[in-house]
């Protein structure tokens, strides 16, 4: 008896935490458990061969609601190539409506509905054991029996302690984000959320929450991104696991969290502020800045002491913050939701992503559909295309707007300049309005443009919109480029090199035996140092930019003043370029 355990995660740096889950809570039938991940940016027919090529009797596949219309597609598919099988289908996107599921999905013998560690765990024993009597008494499971569908009921919640560490080996993670669970459930009631159904809020045990951090400390993992759906809901839970990451931080691994901001007290503000930058990460939603919005969709959220937190945290310059604003939501038109980003814009976080509704079955929001005259694909992942309050004509701009944040704002290329370029017009939000409306003029949407291309585009667009110090702005943009990029090859817009060969040599070789700005550059001859940095004269002043020393949370090179007439920054000064230290007013 060969059970396979299926995950079609979104991209190749995740992994699938779930069905590490499953395996490891059904150890007693490990000889028989198979498990595999692919990605759904894999070709289907390739995942086919594969599976079929492990000739199982049991498939059972993770379901979510970015991967569900493929999973489908595929196991049609697998169904033919594998009669006598039986699939099983799992996770949030299947859970909710399992009986509709299965009555428009023949191939599935069943779906495992909610939890499914001790539910997978009896699901394996009656297969390797051949109990055909089981189904029936096995709750946690809606299935097929003949013409009848069946379901047994949901199981009762588990003790999360109960789940075995699923890192013993390393090497299957190698160059993937580890996903890691120290609570489950969520106390809040958010009516587009999932997690607000699930009301019991439990932890895992913190002697073993400890334990296991210390595994991914010891092996220098890189990240570890809790799954936690706000870790800070309970105070001790979340301050112990701060206080033991920053007490044995080994330099290297960060930790990512999911917050409610207005929930954080002062002692873990203080411990955050002592922390190594780049330990840890925040994501914080914010969804909405309407108070009315707020109310109707269940939150509770007092925006003033979420700014207040944000600046407060950003005060160290020490932890990366990513926050997050949903447009499709009830009570919010397109200029209301463009008030919600210029709120949330104006403090600057490290990301602002702006998402869109997904209208997720077994939701408060899917049930009132009606009432807010909800418009949304039938597809996952269910997104929202118009509502009573903002019509498909809306949907498309915020689109475009959403597009010209992640390539401008979220890569953190254009921080100088989008500086700069902000007081061009009557808000942040009409800035980036104005990108979309010259990308969709000249065609430029839906190109996956390379690094550089981009700068050339922005630098189009301030021409085309700017009338007086366009000069000023490709200054910003080359300062921005070197910042970033160790280009040899110089883009367009950057015109030649402005940097006399023998004041560049005379430099390096001066550097090359005081290492006045360059630290760490011990052992280093002069031609390689100046492979590895770059100099150059901005608005009449020369900047080195180190490459190897970098800012953790923004990736951006170290700077260094090295001439001319900016008395703010003596020689051999270091700047960053972010939070306003290396802005377009200093250099």
């Amino acid at each position: 008896m060969k059970i396979l355990l299926v995950a079609c995660n979104a991209k190749y740096i995740h992994s699938n935490l779930a069905v590490y889950d499953l395996q490891a809570y059904a150890s007693d039938y490990a000889d028989h458990i198979v498990l595999k991940e692919y990605t759904i940016n894999q070709q289907k027919d390739d995942i086919m061969r594969d599976i079929y090529l492990e000739h199982p009797d049991v498939v059972c596949v993770s379901c979510y609601i970015w991967n569900l219309s493929f999973v489908k597609e595929l196991m049609a598919d697998l169904i033919k190539i594998l009669p006598g099988v039986d699939f099983w289908a799992g996770g949030p996107e299947v859970s909710y409506d399992a009986e509709k599921f299965l009555t428009e999905n023949s191939e599935f013998k069943g779906v495992m509905v909610g939890e499914g560690e001790e539910t997978f765990k009896e699901l394996a024993g009656y297969y390797v054991e051949k109990n055909p009597q089981d189904l029936k008494n096995m709750t946690g499971i809606c299935y097929r029996d003949g013409d009848q569908i069946i379901h047994n009921g949901w199981r009762q919640i588990m003790d999360l302690s109960s789940i075995p560490f699923i890192y013993k080996d390393l090497s299957e993670f190698k160059n993937r984000i580890i996903y890691y669970e120290s609570s489950r459930g969520c106390p809040f009631s958010c009516s587009y959320c999932l997690s607000s159904v699930d009301k019991k809020l439990r932890f895992r045990d913190l002697e073993l929450v400890k334990k296991e951090l210390q595994f991914f400390l010891d092996h220098k993992v890189p990240q570890v991104k809790f799954v936690d759906r706000t870790l800070n809901c309970k105070h001790d839970h979340a301050m112990t696991i701060w206080q033991y990451i920053k007490d044995h931080d080994n330099g290297i691994t960060n930790f990512h969290f999911e917050i409610s901001a207005d929930l954080l007290r002062e002692n873990e503000l203080e411990l955050m502020s002592t922390m190594r930058p780049g330990l840890i990460q925040l994501e914080i939603g914010i969804q909405s800045t309407n108070p009315e919005t707020i109310t109707e969709i269940r939150r509770k959220m007092n925006f003033e002491e979420v700014k207040r937190i944000v600046k407060r945290v950003q005060e160290k310059g020490n932890v990366h913050q990513h926050l997050d604003l949903i447009a499709g939501l009830p009570y919010e038109d397109y200029e209301r939701f463009a008030q919600s980003f210029r709120d949330v814009y104006a403090l600057h976080p490290e990301q602002l992503q702006l998402g869109f509704l997904k209208v997720l079955k077994g939701s408060y929001m899917h049930e009132k559909t009606e009432d807010y005259q909800l418009l949304y694909q039938d597809r996952p992942p269910f997104e929202v295309l118009s509502t009573k309050w903002l019509s498909y004509d809306d949907v498309i701009r915020l689109k475009g707007v959403e597009e010209m944040v992640e390539v401008y704002y979220n890569s953190g290329q254009f921080v100088n300049t989008l500086r700069l370029l902000e007081e061009e017009f009557t808000d942040t939000f009409a800035l980036y309005e104005s990108l979309s409306r010259y990308y969709e003029e000249n065609g430029l949407h839906m190109i996956n443009h390379s690094r550089i291309t981009r700068y050339e585009v922005l630098f189009a667009f301030i021409k085309a919109c700017v009338e007086k110090n366009v000069e000023n702005y490709r200054q910003m943009l080359i300062l921005d480029l070197y910042l970033r990029e160790n280009v040899k090859k110089r883009p367009e817009f950057a015109g030649e090199v402005n940097v006399d060969k023998q004041k560049a040599s005379a430099f390096y070789e001066k550097e090359a035996e005081e290492r006045r700005y360059l630290k760490g550059y011990e052992g280093y001859d002069k031609r390689q140092l100046r492979k590895m940095t770059h100099l150059e004269q901005i608005n009449g002043n020369l900047y080195v930019f180190d490459y190897r020393n970098r800012n953790v949370l923004t990736n951006q090179a170290s700077v260094f003043w090295v001439e001319g007439g900016d008395e703010a920054y003596p020689s051999g000064h270091p700047t960053h370029a972010c939070g306003g230290q290396t802005s377009s007013d200093h250099v």
